[in-house]
């Protein structure tokens, strides 16, 4: 078993690492003071071609693998950015690849490999409904050979920084279907001309997320929009997530690679009572159990990113990979806080930035409880907990 990165994947981390430094701290910590979208980082990361590195050449893009596309996100956040401005770009077009039509295919992903369109949202969640999906109650209606939708998302982020959005929306109403998961179908919003009532409103959070409200009142789609077939939108849903799963993972490894970075400087330099900090044992332990998280987390990545590239079922890796890596990385950004003390509240050491940043993934895009939950029933045959 070699657990050695290819020379490709080498090169994919070496040339997203030096493109990331030209976006230095300065960059994402006056992003953050003015809450504003990372225009020139999107751009810049388009232009080199890493945002179609999932898409295949026959299309335009980079014709990789969900391994490779890890490494690009887990360079971002280890080099003190953030990915989400722009990360889910890389697993919503699946779903066009995957269930669209050719004629979908053609005319939508080539101009997103170009960066001539982006695909930076999907309003799935919902305020009635969170989780429990199935229960979502945004609707479309067909008539006279096209869709009509009107509902309401909320946490859509990038709906104001993107040109398409999926959305997932009932076609047959809960009380009709026998099989809940059943019933939902998923569509392609062109938000540049949208016909009908759409209102996109900003929700301030915590962290610089680009997150929105969503409200649609009979917003026209065309009938060709409608990925798939009607009524399997759920399934289609579910196709992605293994994705989404593996390159959030990889985003807090490489969040927790920069936590125990910059908590081993900060220890070696930091010198109180005539020697470094990171000499005493209550300050290196806790950075050598995070070194020791992380590392562990990384081995379930890889281990999810190859079974999901070798076409093999891959959804407890995932999932599990996303649950470890996230706390792994959320002990890390304790111990560096602890670490700097009174200084890693200072907006200047970018620690608390990245503290609110990776806490955000213990919650989203699923709640790591849901995670047990699905290992518990799943993996190990409980009884559903829930």
């Amino acid at each position: 078993m070699d657990f050695r990165l290819t020379d490709h994947q080498l090169m994919v981390r070496k040339a997203v690492g030096e493109l990331c430094r030209q976006f230095p701290d300065e960059y994402w910590r006056e992003l953050d003071r003015r809450r504003a979208y990372p225009e020139e980082f999107v751009r810049a990361l388009t232009n080199a071609g890493w945002l179609s590195i999932l898409i295949p050449e026959e299309y335009g893009g980079g014709g990789m693998g969900i391994s490779e596309a890890s490494i690009v996100v887990e360079e971002i956040h280890r080099s003190g950015g953030n990915a989400a401005a722009c990360h889910a770009q890389m697993y919503i077009m699946n779903v066009i690849l995957r269930h669209g039509t050719e004629e979908q295919k053609r005319r939508f992903l080539p101009p997103i490999a170009r960066g001539e369109l982006r695909l930076q949202a999907f309003g799935v969640t919902e305020p009635e409904a969170g989780s429990d999906t199935t229960r979502i109650q945004t609707r479309a209606v067909r008539r006279n050979g096209k869709y009509y939708i009107t509902g309401q998302k909320i946490f859509t982020s990038r709906a104001l920084h993107s040109d398409l959005m999926l959305v997932l929306a009932r076609t047959t109403p809960y009380e009709e279907v026998e099989n809940k998961t059943e019933g939902m179908s998923v569509f392609i919003v062109d938000l540049r001309n949208a016909r009908g009532g759409l209102v996109i409103r900003p929700i301030e959070v915590m962290v610089n997320h680009q997150t929105n409200a969503v409200y649609f009142d009979e917003l026209e789609v065309p009938a060709e929009n409608l990925i798939g077939e009607e009524g399997k939108g759920f399934r289609y849903l579910l196709d992605g997530l293994n994705a989404e799963r593996i390159l959030i993972a990889a985003e807090c490894i490489g969040d927790g690679r920069w936590f125990i970075d910059r908590a081993v400087r900060y220890a070696n330099q930091r010198v109180v009572f005539g020697r470094p900090i990171g000499q005493n044992q209550g300050v290196q332990f806790p950075i050598a159990r995070a070194h020791a998280m992380v590392e562990a987390a990384d081995l379930m990545r890889w281990k999810a990113a190859w079974l999901y590239d070798q076409g093999q079922r891959c959804g407890a890796e995932a999932n599990m990979a996303k649950l470890l890596a996230s706390e792994a990385s959320w002990y890390a950004a304790n111990v560096c806080l602890d670490i700097h003390g009174g200084l890693g509240f200072a907006v200047e050491m970018d620690v608390e930035r990245k503290f609110r940043e990776t806490r955000l993934y213990q919650v989203a895009p699923v709640n790591n409880n849901l995670v047990l939950a699905y290992i518990g029933q799943h993996v190990l045959g409980l009884p559903r907990s829930y």
